[in-house]
């Protein structure tokens, strides 16, 4: 899974991406972007490994890319904003870091950031529509010219919505449609979660509610203070939380927060060998988790056994006693992987 960290310039969007990743931030490397990774806590795993005390642990994992602050200038920023953006079509997921520190209102910033994304994707779908009116222009099978006249509406249709403030996520994108986008990796239609980066103070209050009617599972954090505090010995670090309020560090309850809010489940296996967490697209079925583990489970996949994390922490963590109580069940092939399930793939 790799998230693409994104901002105006002045967000403080690298220092994120060393608060989640450890990486430093390389002004050479993030023109082009810069990735670093970090594992993506669950308290869940940890309580399976002391029972299994097994020779490995491996807990899912988030690649963050690093960007390119954005510019919020003219015309000419706006266009270097979407060659910067083109960085992130690859991505799986935005997380859009706002300045929360110098700043107060977080919805107006969001917008911003929202359109120039829809200018990006803009940018991209209406250099197309020249071309495919050059291809029509040709002589060819009436077959193969049915698809371009497909191609050329679906398009103008598209750039008719940006043009109109309407994102890509919010235009009902039929299948056949989608096949033409496909290759834009169009923005707009990513998964997104925001990150309001908090200064000293603030941190605890809560995030406004247009924000909140834009962004659902908006998250905020005092990065840079954390970061701060996380160098210091314990007890000088335990009297200045207890004097700022700070109770807990919030780096982990964001890791996660991104992991689901950008569409993704984790299932468990477990063993003496290895007690691992396996990251999946949710909703994804019981083949697409033995695809997970290895494309030749997936391929030859019968069943697979389950047990739900709540019913097999219940149980001691014990196989036999999952199933003498009746808690395994035998799944096939279109059965939805719930998160958390612990499973075999037979």
């Amino acid at each position: 899974m790799k998230v693409g960290l994104v901002g105006f310039a002045g967000s403080g969007k690298s220092i994120v991406f060393e608060w989640l990743t450890g990486v430093a931030p390389d002004p050479a490397k993030v023109q082009n972007g810069q990735l670093g990774s970090t594992k993506v806590p669950d308290e869940r795993l940890m309580r399976m490994a002391v029972k299994y005390d097994p020779d490995k642990l491996t807990l899912a994992e988030i690649q963050f890319l690093d960007t390119p602050g954005l510019m919020s200038g003219g015309e000419d920023d706006r266009k270097d904003n979407a060659r910067r953006l083109g960085i992130l079509r690859e991505s799986d997921g935005l997380c859009v870091v706002l300045n929360g520190y110098s700043e107060t209102d977080f919805a107006k910033q969001l917008v911003r950031f929202r359109d120039e994304l829809l200018f990006a994707d803009l940018e991209i779908v209406s250099n197309r529509i020249p071309k495919v009116n050059a291809q029509l222009r040709k002589t060819k099978p009436a077959k193969e010219r049915e698809a371009d006249e497909f191609e050329l509406a679906t398009l103008q249709r598209i750039v008719a919505a940006f043009e109109a403030g309407q994102a890509a996520h919010q235009m009902g994108i039929k299948p056949e449609e989608e096949k033409c986008l496909r290759s834009f990796q169009l923005l707009t239609l990513k998964p997104e979660i925001v990150l309001v980066n908090r200064g000293d103070t603030g941190f605890a209050d809560p995030l406004p509610a247009d924000l909140l009617a834009m962004a659902p599972t908006a998250v905020q954090a005092p990065v840079k203070l954390e970061k701060e505090l996380k160098d210091l010995d314990e007890e000088t670090r335990t009297m200045f939380m207890a004097d700022l309020g700070l109770t807990e560090f919030s780096r982990d309850r964001v890791i996660r927060a991104i992991f689901s809010s950008l569409g993704r489940i984790a299932f468990f296996t477990a063993g003496k060998k290895e007690v691992r967490s396996w990251a999946m697209d949710k909703g994804g079925d019981a083949v697409a988790a033995a695809a997970c583990i290895h494309n030749d489970l997936a391929a030859r996949f019968v069943r697979a056994r389950v047990v739900s994390y709540a019913d097999y922490e219940a149980c001691g963590y014990s196989d036999k006693e999952a199933k003498a109580r009746g808690l395994e069940r035998l799944e096939g092939k279109t059965y939805i992987v719930q998160d958390a399930d612990c499973m075999e793939i037979l």
